[in-house]
């Protein structure tokens, strides 16, 4: 990688799965190419990556077992992992920014802080989406898979301060491949790959009617999309909403955090010091209001 570029961007998966695992996927695993890493395949980000010189780390080895996380535990152990690989990206001098991935954002808040240090902005797939999704309606919706991924993202809403913003989070009901599942439910990976097939997904028609009645009932102007695992759907749920008449933009993660990502770095800014102030700030306040 150049130090000359003017965007020199490092990706950082939340984790990794040990290949031959039980519930090892192809997108988690370091033995796959960059770009199949960042889902090139079936996500639209060639055009925000032209000029930028990029790399991407697969995260760090998932440190509580061989599957995908969605538990508040599972974020929280894969948070701490990936703190030392954005503190190493930092310590380096070869980026500009840094971009995590995963629709949970495990970690970011910490990311930022050890980021503003040294002037790199960080930013994340579902803080991206909720700026730009408000910048684009009143109010957006989020199809998201899983009860309880479902209630990790509520929390985020909360966090990134997008309560008045936020209609409401859909859930779809799919799940990962990972320990207790019902080996005759399709989870969402299997329902990915029919639907890139061109094969009748049951998670699209879900998706799609998640969608509609988010437009219907809860008033939302934009659809957003929770989990990385079902940023796939975007293009799926962007044409069938066309189609049927809805005129309105769906985000996925990927590309909005690119967005933000080359939006800092045009303006010089990585996050307010005050947000993030440093262990000996030279200036304190002595209240905090909300």
């Amino acid at each position: 990688m150049s130090n000359k570029g003017k965007y020199r961007f490092l990706f950082i998966q939340p984790f990794q799965l040990p290949a031959g695992g039980k519930y090892a996927d192809k997108y988690h695993t370091p033995e796959v190419s960059r770009e199949k890493l960042l889902r090139m395949e079936y996500l639209n980000l060639e055009h925000l990556l032209e000029d930028v010189d990029w790399e991407i780390h697969g995260g760090p080895v998932a440190p509580y077992g061989d599957w995908a996380v969605e538990t508040r535990e599972e974020f929280a152990y894969v948070a701490a992992a990936r703190l030392p690989i954005v503190r190493e990206a930092c310590e380096s001098g070869k980026y500009n920014a840094i971009i995590l991935l995963g629709g949970g954002e495990p970690g970011f808040m910490e990311a930022r802080e050890i980021a503003r240090q040294f002037g790199i902005p960080v930013t994340s797939c579902a803080f991206s989406q909720m700026h730009i999704a408000s910048m684009l309606g009143n109010k957006f919706s989020i199809v998201d898979f899983t009860e309880v991924h479902n209630m990790f993202y509520y929390e985020l809403v909360v966090k990134h301060r997008f309560t008045e913003q936020c209609a409401s989070i859909r859930n779809i009901n799919f799940y990962h491949a990972r320990p207790g599942r019902d080996e005759d439910e399709s989870t969402i990976d299997q329902e990915r790959d029919k639907a890139l097939r061109g094969e009748p997904s049951e998670a699209v028609e879900r998706a799609v009617n998640e969608a509609v009645a988010a437009i219907q009932e809860d008033g939302a102007e934009v659809i957003t999309l929770g989990c990385s695992d079902v940023f796939w759907l975007q293009s799926f749920l962007e044409k069938r909403l066309s189609d049927m008449g809805w005129e309105i933009p769906v985000l996925e993660g990927y590309s909005s955090a690119i967005a933000l990502a080359r939006l800092f770095v045009d303006l010089g800014v990585d996050a307010s010091g005050l947000k993030f102030p440093t262990d000996r700030p030279k200036q304190w306040r002595r209240k905090k209001v909300f």
